[in-house]
């Protein structure tokens, strides 16, 4: 289940958005004390505060001092999204996605993944890459497939890093260039990807073949 991986990051990431003050019942949270974090949650949440509502949703959604309840998580992401979070419309992005706790639709998961991609959020961006690259709940565009990409590699993400290099190796996109890829293939292997690595061994090779 996606959604379950992605709530335990995006439970700890939400509150890099606002100072821990004004996120009540975070340091509840961290202790494990849930009913007291879920309470001051749902105070803030009600009057207003985005994050609060997004942990509130994700408390629901685990089962963290309520029985799980999925209903009420999609409702409070609903809040926390509509008040522009982005780590919220990615949430929803990712269950209209997979149909998990609402009807799947491809074009929802499109729509709220542009909503946090627009915002900066590099998951998102990586995402709504996919969407243009596949055809999936948007028109197939390759040029844009190729800019979202590159927006999530900017941001350090290893795996929009690989395929924009990839898209620059092949001109899938954008003008053929092969320095483009190497650089970005390089990249992707300074943070672990081997296969990048050599990708970008063989490429240099084939620009600058008597080194």
């Amino acid at each position: 289940m996606r959604l379950l991986w992605i709530g335990l990051l995006l439970a700890s990431l939400a509150h890099a958005e606002a100072p821990l003050p004004e996120i009540e019942g975070w340091q509840d949270y961290q202790a494990g004390r849930w009913q007291q974090a879920r309470d001051r949650f749902q105070r803030a949440a009600v009057e207003g505060n985005r994050v609060a509502a997004f942990n509130l949703a994700i408390m629901h959604w685990r089962g963290e001092s309520v029985p799980v309840n999925h209903d009420k998580a999609i409702r409070w992401l609903r809040v926390a999204a509509d008040k522009q979070l982005p780590l919220a419309e990615y949430a929803l992005g990712l269950l209209y996605e997979n149909g998990d706790g609402v009807p799947r639709s491809q074009a929802k998961a499109t729509h709220w993944f542009m909503r946090a991609a627009l915002q900066g959020l590099s998951a998102a961006e990586l995402d709504l890459g996919t969407q243009y690259y596949l055809g999936r709940g948007a028109p197939k565009d390759m040029h844009m497939a190729a800019y979202w990409y590159e927006r999530a590699a900017e941001q350090g993400d290893a795996g929009a890093q690989y395929l924009i290099a990839s898209m620059y190796e092949h001109g899938d996109g954008v003008s053929q260039d092969l320095e483009n890829a190497i650089r970005w293939y390089a990249r992707a292997g300074v943070q672990g990807d081997v296969a990048a690595s050599l990708k970008a061994i063989a490429l240099a090779r084939r620009v600058s073949p008597s080194e």
